[in-house]
């Protein structure tokens, strides 16, 4: 969220972040609560002060009753304004949780996705020498996966992988974690379960109103808890209502959980295969830096995933996500898409995005600054890998004219030192 402080000072600066991003300007109401707002407070307190002085004077005044009766007078009016007060506070807590986040100057300005900047391209595409098959067929020849069984076991939507397959997702996620690691990242295995008000906490949603995430996020029923769709949730809040030093900034995690998300793409897309399912498994950067340092942080994490890609083999392009489309809570943000031969395209391995002190004034995280005062955090994040989806790019890539896969080199040692699976081997 914004700081208030900011909103009153900044007016255009938030109504051209909300036109930019497409989302209802509130600002002329929030602004109008404000002042209501800050009036009944400063009445309530006059009243109070009023109150207390006719308290003070009773017991020694000759005539008690029109004092006793002034006094009852100015304590309903206290209720009433009080009344008006948690009104109020509450519409303008619903509204300000509203605010979209003021895109970065030099984001692209668009409505959605086709209005996306590539960045760049890197790798060349594989040109085959044979009719490339899609992950379903490659997995289905290499008794790979069992949709049905699983689907009729588990419902639609749902995943397992088999023999050579799963250890391959088991080592793209174990090479990651340990390139983080050994770039400074600390690793945390996150819980996926956690509290609706930690989902609401990381900003995903608009609104104070925490049924909104109904729609989106497994709640478990009979308790007051619900699934994580990403370990940013968990990792968001490890330092809630803390006061960090500066010296101590940046701080980087690398957290791994299962991801749950009701959310599974527009009907008739990505019904097939294991790119967009209901349960996943997922690596995230998550830093904790100071505001001065969030442009650098951006291009550490951003970079990160690029190097993954790089040592998967794999072709991908980096796109600067349009205003319109970067979301409610993001400063910029940059997806990194890997190229799938069976689609002929581009498709997104993750997204890096700056959230700005956006998060952490939802969380109450703060550090000391050199010079004394007190400053909220930025926070970033971006994906590590996705599993299973980064898994369809790298057996399409690399696939044979048999149905084997080379495992890009990087890899082998996590797979026993071979050097392809599958196939007729």
């Amino acid at each position: 969220m914004l700081d208030m402080k900011f909103i009153r000072e900044n007016p255009q600066v938030v109504k051209k972040a909300c036109e930019l991003k497409g989302m209802t300007d509130y600002t002329d109401e929030i602004l109008a609560l404000d002042v209501r707002v800050r009036e009944l407070k400063t009445v309530t307190q006059s009243k109070t002060a009023e109150k207390n002085k006719i308290t003070r004077e009773i017991p020694t005044a000759v005539d008690k009753a029109p004092l006793i009766a002034r006094s009852k007078e100015i304590a309903a009016e206290i209720a009433n304004d009080l009344a008006e007060l948690a009104q109020k506070e509450e519409k303008l807590a619903d509204l300000l949780h509203r605010v979209p986040q003021i895109p970065d100057q030099n984001a692209p300005v668009g409505k959605d996705d086709a209005d996306n900047v590539e960045v760049r391209r890197v790798g060349n595409v594989r040109e085959f020498d044979f009719t490339p098959r899609a992950q379903w067929d490659l997995l289905e020849m290499n008794g790979w996966w069992k949709p049905e069984k699983i689907a009729g076991i588990c419902g639609t939507r749902t995943y397992a992988l088999f023999g050579e397959a799963a250890e391959l997702e088991l080592a793209i996620q174990t090479y990651v974690i340990q390139k983080l690691i050994s770039k400074g990242f600390v690793f945390v295995n996150c819980p996926s379960i956690t509290k609706p008000q930690t989902i609401f906490n990381a900003g995903h949603f608009m609104g104070a109103d925490l049924a909104v995430m109904n729609n989106d996020v497994f709640m478990l029923t009979d308790t007051d808890r619900c699934l994580a769709g990403t370990a940013e949730i968990v990792l968001n809040s490890l330092h809630a209502d803390e006061v960090l030093n500066e010296k101590d900034l940046p701080i980087k995690y690398a957290g791994y959980s299962p991801c749950f998300r009701k959310e599974a793409g527009a009907a008739g897309r990505d019904t097939r295969g294991i790119v967009r399912i209901h349960q996943f498994n997922k690596v995230e950067q998550y830093v904790y830096c100071t505001p001065e340092q969030s442009d650098e942080m951006h291009e550490h994490l951003l970079n990160n995933l690029c190097e993954v890609m790089q040592d998967l083999e794999l072709p991908y392009r980096v796109v600067a996500a349009c205003t319109g489309d970067m979301g409610f809570n993001k400063v910029k943000m940059h997806d990194v898409e890997a190229w799938f031969p069976s689609e002929n395209t581009y498709r997104e391995l993750g997204s890096c995005s700056s959230i700005g002190q956006f998060q952490a004034r939802r969380t109450n995280t703060r550090y000391r600054a050199t010079d004394g005062s007190m400053q909220f955090c930025a926070t970033l994040n971006n994906t590590g890998i996705a599993l299973p989806r980064a898994i369809v790019p790298v057996i399409e890539n690399h696939q044979n004219s048999d149905g084997s896969v080379n495992i890009p080199k990087k890899l082998q040692p996590l797979m026993g030192g071979r050097t392809k699976i599958g196939g007729k081997h």
